[in-house]
């Protein structure tokens, strides 16, 4: 059944170079606060409320007109690390909250403040950067270190399916490796991409490597360090950033500090973690499990081996010769926590000071499925893996008969069926309590190694496959592409995603692929959706559409999930198309799942 909408627009704000006049301000520097509502938007009076060491504060706002919309703007000192602020909008005897959640036409407390970092420059590269994440073992393979395979890990053939889900999960060895990586890495080239994310690179007890045996080289099993060198030779000169993925939460019981701590009760090791009596193994380990010892931050010796001494696993790996790009922590929200026990906070710091000492320029992401805001405050993590903000909603309104096990992701139960409001209202429930600096440097994605693929989350439909791939390479973030999804790779759950890519016979879905690089063409060359903010304008229950802009360009975003006409009205004179369907008559018309991406003039 057909419908039809129209784009409206609200009063507005985020953090993005439109409405302020600097997004990393100096303390001293005066900034100018902006906002921008339609003409026929009746506003009496507007006033910036700001905390100023602690205190709110209040400026009268200006307006003045700029095409066809009002603009209110104010000049404020910014004299803390963290100025929280929102916009005060009087109607008569009425007025209005404008947060970071929009218009609130109640009383709000100040969690939903938008929030301006000084000082702290965030890497600008990972902008209008897209990211290829590659589980080594799956990705390619060529054979040299298959002679160094432990006895106790299982050869799989390489096109066979992994197993998962009894004794062989951990241990199926397909045998890819980095030479395999650096061979096909015109393949990631020609995508668009020009980021890898790695999960975990070092020796281990499994071919998943999240229970390091040591943090100080490459697995011989994937080339070693040697490997790791041709393909940092390979991929910089195809511009292609490299980045690592390592477990601060635990290591493995394989790993040469929890073999000392068990040898002597008396070494500096065995501070480095919790012991337990009541525990069979005797002591903690990541949801209790013996091969992932959870590490114990109240050691300063293990500070200083993890991230705090001059060579340290953290900065080791972003200096010379390694020179990562970044890291990707897992677990993030679980490092440093343990019963009574909470230093998560110092934790988080710390790390992100060990970075910013030895190679300011790294991105540093973590796993926190769950997002607590503290943990993106702007002097930590620089963001975050967006499931809760974005893959988990993107999958609730695109799931189209899907073909997934063991629930959905992080919940025990079936996908949920979302509207296109709730859709906006979780992705809002995500943004809204944190500084914009970390909300557009998380790492946006619709699947990873440790979930279902999305293309069996929308029934390997694939004009809504298509939806969201233009969803994650236009919302603000920077995307990651699980290796396979962009020919129509599948998997039911975590360790099902996990399938090596067919180099041979190649029975790729070509027009998949053809789709997904004039997306990445897109998301890589548009100054808008590397610098622009995002404004929503329609939520409907099979419709959404946002803007984003920037001082270079905007860009118009319409994504629906069946048949639907969309007006667009005055808020369009003349606009390009650059993906989807042609405008006609000045609408937006879609016979089912589509999304169109316009340049506004």
């Amino acid at each position: 059944m057909s419908s039809s909408h129209s784009l409206s627009l609200l009063p507005h704000h985020d953090g993005s170079e439109l409405y302020l006049s600097s997004i990393t301000p100096e303390i001293g520097e005066k900034v100018h606060f902006r906002f921008r509502a339609p003409l026929n938007f009746r506003i009496d009076e507007a006033i910036l409320r700001v905390y100023l060491d602690g205190e709110p504060r209040y400026f009268q706002m200006e307006r003045s007109v700029l095409d066809n919309e009002q603009w209110w703007s104010v000049v404020v000192e910014v004299i803390n690390n963290k100025t929280h602020y929102r916009f005060l909008i009087l109607n008569g005897n009425r007025y209005i909250w404008l947060n970071s959640k929009g218009i609130n036409h109640n009383d709000v407390t100040s969690g939903n403040d938008f929030q301006l970092i000084a000082k702290h420059e965030f890497p600008a590269w990972i902008r209008s950067s897209v990211f290829y994440q590659i589980f080594p073992d799956r990705f390619a393979t060529t054979g040299r270190y298959h002679s160094l395979k432990p006895e106790k890990f299982i050869q799989r053939n390489w096109d066979d399916l992994p197993r998962g889900r009894d004794e062989t999960t951990g241990v199926e060895y397909f045998g890819g490796d980095l030479d395999g990586v650096r061979e096909h890495l015109g393949h990631i080239s020609e995508l668009g991409a020009n980021g890898i994310y790695f999960t975990p690179i070092f020796p281990a007890g499994s071919t998943h490597r999240y229970d390091a045996s040591s943090f100080e080289e490459v697995d011989p099993l994937l080339g070693g360090d040697e490997a790791f060198f041709r393909l940092k030779r390979s991929s910089e000169k195809l511009g292609i950033a490299l980045m690592g993925d390592l477990t601060t939460n635990h290591c493995g019981s394989g790993h040469l500090w929890i073999k000392n701590a068990l040898r002597n009760r008396s070494s500096k090791e065995r501070k480095y973690f919790y012991w337990d009596k009541r525990i069979k193994h005797g002591y903690e380990g990541w949801w209790g499990l013996a091969s992932l010892p959870k590490l114990n931050y109240n050691s300063k010796n293990l500070v200083n081996k993890m991230y705090g001494g001059k060579n340290s696993v953290v900065k080791k790996w972003l200096k010379k010769p390694f020179q990562l790009k970044g890291w990707r922590i897992d677990v993030g929200n679980m490092t440093g926590i343990y019963r009574d026990d909470d230093i998560h906070d110092s934790v988080v710091k710390g790390i992100r000071k060990a970075l910013d000492e030895v190679n300011p320029g790294a991105w540093l992401v973590a796993e926190n499925a769950d997002q607590f805001p503290s943990d993106l405050d702007g002097f930590g993590w620089h963001g975050t893996m967006n499931y809760t903000g974005f893959m988990r909603p993107i999958w609730g309104w695109l799931q189209n008969n899907p073909d997934i096990k063991h629930g959905f992701f992080g919940v025990p139960t079936p996908i949920p069926a979302f509207t296109g409001k709730e859709l906006v209202n979780a992705m809002q429930e995500f943004s809204a309590p944190i500084p914009w600096k970390c909300f557009v440097s998380s790492m946006t994605l619709l699947d990873s190694h440790d979930t279902a693929r999305f293309r069996n989350v929308v029934g390997r439909d694939q004009t809504r496959h298509l939806v969201g791939m233009g969803l994650l390479l236009t919302y603000p973030g920077v995307p990651s592409i699980f290796a396979g999804d962009e020919i129509g790779l599948e998997g039911s759950w975590g360790e099902d995603s996990r399938r090596t890519i067919d180099w041979t016979q190649r029975s790729w879905n070509l027009d998949l692929l053809e789709e997904v690089r004039k997306l990445v063409k897109i998301r890589r060359t548009s100054g808008a959706l590397s610098d622009g903010g995002l404004r929503w304008v329609l939520q409907e229950d099979d419709v959404i559409a946002f803007l984003r802009e920037s001082k270079r360009e905007r860009l118009l975003v319409i994504a629906s999930r069946s048949k639907t006409r969309v007006k667009l009205g005055a808020l369009v004179e003349r606009a390009e198309s650059l993906y989807g369907p042609e405008l006609s008559r000045n609408s937006f018309k879609s016979n089912g799942a589509s999304i169109g991406i316009y340049r506004l003039g």
